[in-house]
């Protein structure tokens, strides 16, 4: 059975993204399509673009984490990076640090998989806080 664990080591955003594209321009082609060179999906392939879908959002969630943490080691404060994206300095930050004890919790689960324990309180340091310092 297809799920986004059995997918997620097979692809990269990009490549999962080209697939997932594939799969859906044959499930809703544009309406000038030729819809006699375009088979239906089958169920296995509706199930493989669900699961990617969720690989999509998983990766894209992990990039957009890791550009979190690129952007406070350059010394950007919580206030700019909740600006772009589109929160508050305190929704960002309230963000990353759910996403270091989901990475932390993976790595408990798996043996390997994401930061240890250590790791991720040196991340969690590293994060700061809203209105601390080197804000």
């Amino acid at each position: 059975m297809l799920t986004p664990e059995s997918l997620e080591g097979h692809f990269t955003l990009l490549s999962a993204t080209a697939r997932y594209d594939a799969l859906r321009v044959r499930d809703s082609p544009a309406p000038d399509a030729d819809l006699q060179h375009l088979q239906p999906l089958s169920r296995e392939e509706v199930l493989e673009m669900l699961a990617l879908g969720e690989v999509i959002a998983r990766k894209a969630a992990d990039g957009r984490q890791l550009s979190v943490r690129s952007a406070r080691d350059a010394g950007a404060s919580w206030s700019q990076i909740g600006a772009a994206l589109g929160m508050s300095k305190q929704a960002a930050w309230e963000a990353h640090g759910r996403w270091i004890e989901e990475q932390a919790a993976r790595h408990r689960r798996s043996g390997g998989a994401g930061p240890d324990d250590d790791s991720a309180s040196a991340t969690r340091e590293r994060a700061g806080r809203p209105g601390g310092a080197g804000e």
